[in-house]
């Protein structure tokens, strides 16, 4: 990814500094405790990003005098919610980084980006993130962390079936065929059940030429594009067998990933994480971009979490010049390579797409330029994204039409927009 800050950083250090100093408070101000509630992307004690969150804020305290950060992380099961109750208590966090801020950010709970950051931090997002932040053309969610899809193989039964990775959906679906046929559990997984089913919906939509939005942003979740996308799915995988035995409307992300660790899975399409666990493991794996119905898919899913900051305890300076430490180079890359993730800025992105140690996710890199995120800006994102999980499952199962399902989804997308 070759991505360069413009010569306006270098304009504004001046001002950018000016505000750093001013955001630490001179002499006589009173201690400030900033709270900070954070996901965990740790798989184990060991790495939990509570150590990460400690030790960053422990090297920010000590050169900043009567500010103290106090941080406490919880699982993905539980950040979401947690942040909800203190916001509805009237207890908000000075800071939460979870997985959505557009509720917040329309409910008038959220400084603006502009309000917090210096220039140079701002310019320093990755352009796509930065405006997938934004409600009604204004910035108010800051890229914490992100990934890529891309589809992971296991090598061994590739070899042992004599095949080659695919790079269209008939290779996928006779590449599927041979590891059947050579007694693979699940030749492709497919995991449309609860936990990410719109992240696998959104991969193949994208893959079929379309996606959950039009240019313009309105849902076109029954475009012919995606319907000939799921017609696929269910005829050519599901209805012969070539997902393994779970039914995709069951089979959720971590399953499928535990079964590709454990070298039962030929095929899945999966994020950085994926790699470690595959390794833990032993399993030898490839990479390869997505395939289309004719070639490589012509963009991949992107997924961003969210650092947001609430307006109710009123540190506006005190937050802002800690946010600016957060997103600094060094620590942006830092957390990124802790929990194989990706940068969010263009400067640790350009670090990291030169080291030789963060080869592995190069490809991921590249793909990131090319990718599309959910749309997050929406604040009809939420439920809709919970019907596609509740009904996604049953568009590739039984005697069900595709189309039928996409279109109920779509029909209660747009109502969904129209309540806004």
């Amino acid at each position: 990814m070759q991505r360069h800050i413009t010569g306006l950083i270098a304009a504004v250090a001046a001002l950018g500094m000016a505000g750093t100093l001013t955001a630490c408070g001179g002499a006589g101000s009173e201690d400030v405790t900033l709270k900070l509630v954070a996901a965990d992307y740790g798989d184990s004690a060991d790495n939990s990003s509570q150590k990460y969150w400690d030790k960053l804020a422990a090297a920010y305290e000590k050169d900043h005098e009567g500010v103290k950060i106090d941080v406490d992380v919880y699982s993905w099961n539980d950040v979401d919610a947690k942040v909800k109750t203190m916001v509805d208590e009237g207890h908000a966090p000075d800071m939460a980084q979870i997985g959505a801020y557009a509720d917040y950010a329309a409910a008038g709970k959220l400084y603006p980006v502009g309000d917090l950051l210096d220039v140079p931090t701002q310019a320093d997002y990755l352009s796509q993130l930065a405006d997938a932040g934004k409600v009604d053309s204004t910035q108010y969610g800051m890229p914490f962390a992100s990934s890529t899809r891309l589809l992971f193989y296991n090598k061994k039964l590739f070899k042992d079936a004599g095949i080659t990775p695919p790079t269209t959906w008939d290779e996928l679906e006779a590449d599927a065929k041979a590891l059947k046929a050579d007694g693979v559990k699940y030749p492709y997984a497919l995991p449309l059940g609860r936990e990410e089913a719109q992240a696998e919906t959104m991969i193949w939509m994208l893959s079929g030429g379309d996606g959950y939005t039009d240019d313009v942003g309105s849902y076109t979740i029954d475009s012919k594009q995606n319907v000939a996308t799921f017609d696929w799915l269910k005829n050519d995988l599901v209805g012969k067998g070539l997902t393994g035995p779970t039914a995709p409307g069951e089979l959720n992300r971590a399953t499928a990933f535990a079964a590709f660790a454990k070298g039962e899975v030929g095929m899945l399409n999966g994020h950085p994480t994926l790699m470690r666990m595959a390794a833990k493991q032993g399993v030898d794996y490839g990479t390869v971009p997505l395939p289309g119905p004719d070639g490589q898919a012509r963009s991949t899913m992107g997924v961003a979490d969210w650092m947001m900051a609430f307006k109710q305890n009123g540190h506006r300076e005190q937050v802002g010049d800690f946010l600016n430490y957060v997103y600094s180079e060094k620590n942006v890359l830092e957390f990124s390579r802790e929990y194989n993730l990706l940068p969010v800025t263009n400067s640790a992105s350009e670090a990291m797409s030169g080291a030789e140690e963060d080869k592995k996710l190069w490809p991921f890199l590249e793909g990131l330029t090319n990718s599309e995120i959910y749309p997050v800006g929406k604040t009809s994102w939420a439920s809709v994204s919970a019907d596609i999980k509740d009904q996604i499952g049953t568009a590739v199962a039984g005697n069900t039409s595709a189309g039928a399902v996409l279109g109920r989804i779509q029909n209660q997308a747009a109502a969904a927009e129209a309540a806004e």
